[in-house]
């Protein structure tokens, strides 16, 4: 269950089927810290916030989900830390607060391996 809290920030934000954020705009660490919870995820630790700034700095940079496996540098963490940290890559994406990244990527991130 929610917290209050994190119910009163979602309640007014628009999410698609896929409980994606529609406007990355709204997007804020309270926000994710929302999202995160509600998908089970957390709390947000330094990695998580690593990984989301990583994964958000892609996204605006080439408008499209980055290579997961780079998102954590090998001598840091291993290639499969988005997974380890938020269980899938989708869920990675959706704290994230990006949109629908289109039928193909979102399969790529629904894989959990």
């Amino acid at each position: 269950m929610l917290s209050q809290h994190s119910q009163h920030i979602l309640r007014n934000l628009q999410f698609d089927d896929d409980d994606l954020l529609l406007d990355p705009a709204q997007w804020s660490e309270a926000v994710a810290t929302a999202i995160a919870e509600r998908e089970g995820v957390g709390p947000l630790g330094f990695a998580h916030w690593q990984a989301i700034a990583a994964i958000r700095a892609y996204y605006f940079r080439f408008h499209a989900p980055p290579p997961m496996s780079k998102i954590c540098r090998e001598d840091i963490a291993p290639a499969s830390c988005v997974q380890e940290l938020f269980h899938t890559c989708l869920k990675a994406w959706r704290i994230a607060g990006l949109p629908y990244p289109g039928e193909e990527a979102k399969s790529y991130l629904s894989a959990t391996r």
